[in-house]
């Protein structure tokens, strides 16, 4: 089989904001406003737990905080498995799942994070609400990249491929186990490790959490650390500092290169690399006489089983390749279902409009300037990031030695928390003209630069050697190499990349443009510095509003420049 990069004169026409995105924006403004309502009924005063800085308590607290990043990873796992399927293989599905895809990973979480945990705690013991509350927020740091991931996957597969799969009557769970999961598996545990290295900020946000008198910390590693640094207790924070790291760094021994030497049998390549992916405890179990016996005996009759199953759910039929058309009349408990949605989506619009007529001009001209603002930094801040991942991420992903050096240290990075490292940046940065703005830039910088970086490792790990190959062959210059091999071969995974990175950054801007510093409060022009400052001061309204204003212009960017993007891609830089 050739492969190639496919070009095509002409694109077809995305829409800027449709129906779907509208219906999206009121469903989750009434979701806010019921979150709030419910918040009102939470306890006055809630007790924490005592966390102990016994160094004796390390393993149990780091063992709490795996198991909750553990849970809200296998869920977001499903959903992108699920939510991606879906949204590249039914057109219809698409016009609803993708916008409400733009729309969820660019929800401020931590800023509605106090919503959230008092509206559980009006509903559920509090110890539960406070799990439930941390694992929802880590799922909202860990499947938004994976599901875009997986998206572009599903949509860049080789047409050829896919005829294939329709020549040999797959059906579509065959289609999936078969090609298309094994096709994205790739980027898939890639954008894993970026999600678990995100998710370590967003725990130790989760366990601190308090409101007023009400104190949501939960024992674990996060709060282990919080605690320790409040205390100034030097020797508990080096303590916490270093058996993160070490988890980490087992993290990526026990579990990653493993994952990553078993799924480089997945790369679209006609002859092996020079320098596959090694992992000393791979080539050991691969070895071991019990996991044979268990795939055997165990693994072999469950997958049997799980076939029948999952094939008498979707039914013998072949599937055709691409996306495909809803067929059909929607069913009557589907239409029941969308009339009770509508209803509540109307009754939550009328109460959400209630609330934003109580807004003035100034409020709104605030709000519509901090947004042109804000967009500018996180503009520069996405440009400086592909300035120094792109070039790093291709050397990591093409030079095993490199990779195998760095993996780790990128991911110990990763995993710092950005906003703990602020304080040190704004003391450099306090005497310089525009000094918040830079300091600003910086830490969106910080908070995103991630996403890309593992998107283009990804990228640059799946280039088949065989092309590699033929670039030597050719005896093509750098340049030319970079043009004609390696950057087209990237796009896809930059577009992914830089999605969740812009998204990330709109949401770093709640606490890069409003800082208490010093006993002070320092504020920059932004959307950002509005929500902050609608937080602390408790103006809903405001909040509200300029919450909305973020989202929707995070959705318009989305669908007026990433999809289109994501459109070009899969149209003319897909390997076929």
């Amino acid at each position: 089989m050739m492969q190639r990069f496919r070009f095509s004169p002409a694109l077809p026409q995305t829409p800027a904001f449709t129906l779907g995105d509208a219906l999206v924006l009121i469903a989750l403004a009434a979701l806010l406003y019921v979150g709030a309502t419910l918040a009102l009924y939470a306890p006055a005063i809630i007790a924490g737990p005592d966390i102990t800085l016994s160094f004796s308590a390390l393993p149990w607290y780091t063992l709490l905080s795996v198991g909750r990043m553990a849970a809200a990873y296998a869920l977001s796992l499903v959903f992108s498995l699920i939510y991606g399927y879906a949204a590249a293989r039914n057109r219809t599905a698409s016009r609803v799942l993708m916008p409400l895809l733009d729309v969820l990973q660019s929800i401020p979480i931590l800023s509605f994070l106090p919503v959230v945990l008092l509206s559980l705690s009006a509903l559920l013991p509090q110890r539960l609400a406070g799990e439930l509350a941390a694992i929802v927020l880590i799922f909202t740091s860990q499947a938004w990249n994976m599901t875009f991931s997986f998206y572009q996957s599903m949509t860049t597969i080789p047409a050829e491929l896919r005829e294939a799969a329709a020549i040999f009557r797959f059906d579509p769970w065959l289609r999936f186990k078969t090609l298309e999961l094994p096709f994205a598996a790739l980027g898939l545990i890639w954008n894993s490790m970026m999600s678990w290295a995100g998710g370590w900020f967003f725990l130790m946000a989760a366990e601190i959490f308090t409101v007023g008198s009400r104190d949501f910390r939960l024992p674990g590693l996060g709060a282990y650390l919080q605690t320790a640094a409040n205390k100034g207790n030097l020797p508990a924070v080096l303590a916490g500092v270093a058996t993160l790291v070490l988890t980490i760094v087992l993290f990526d021994q026990l579990v990653w290169r493993p994952v990553l030497a078993w799924s480089d049998k997945f790369k679209l390549e006609m002859v092996a690399g020079d320098e596959p992916p090694e992992s000393r405890l791979f080539d050991v179990l691969a070895r071991s006489w019990l996991l044979e016996q268990f795939g055997r005996r165990v693994w072999q009759p469950f997958n049997e089983w799980l076939d029948g199953r999952a094939r008498d759910a979707v039914g013998f039929h072949a599937d055709l390749p691409g996306i495909v058309e809803a067929e059909g009349r929607p069913s009557l408990p589907a239409i029941v279902t969308g009339i009770a949605f509508g209803l509540a989506a109307a009754y939550g619009l009328f109460r959400v409009v209630g609330l934003l007529a109580a807004m003035t001009l100034p409020e709104w001209t605030e709000i519509g300037v901090g947004v042109v603002a804000t967009f500018g930094r996180v503009a520069v801040s996405l440009a400086i990031a592909m300035l120094w991942t792109i070039p790093v991420g291709v050397a990591i992903g093409t030079n095993r030695k490199l990779a195998t050096l760095l993996q780790p240290v990128v991911q110990v990075v990763a995993s710092i928390q950005a906003t703990a490292l602020f304080p040190v940046f704004l003391l450099a940065l306090l005497h310089l003209p525009g000094w918040l703005n830079l300091a600003a830039i910086l830490l969106m910088l910080m908070g995103t630069q991630w996403y890309l970086l593992f998107n283009i490792i990804a990228g640059a790990s799946a280039i088949p050697q065989d092309l590699r190959f033929t670039t030597d062959l050719l005896r093509l210059s750098r340049w030319e190499r970079w043009r004609t091999l390696i950057l087209p071969a990237l796009f896809p995974y930059i577009v992914t990349g830089g999605i969740t990175a812009s998204g990330g950054a709109w949401n770093a801007s709640i606490v890069a443009e409003h800082v208490v510093f010093g006993g002070q409060t320092h504020a920059t022009l932004g959307v950002g510095a509005v929500i902050a400052h609608a937080t602390s001061t408790a103006n809903y309204d405001q909040l509200l509003a300029g919450t909305l204003a973020l989202i929707l212009t995070v959705v318009l960017i989305n669908r007026t420049f990433w999809r289109r993007l994501y459109r070009l891609a899969e149209e003319r830089y897909r390997m076929e």
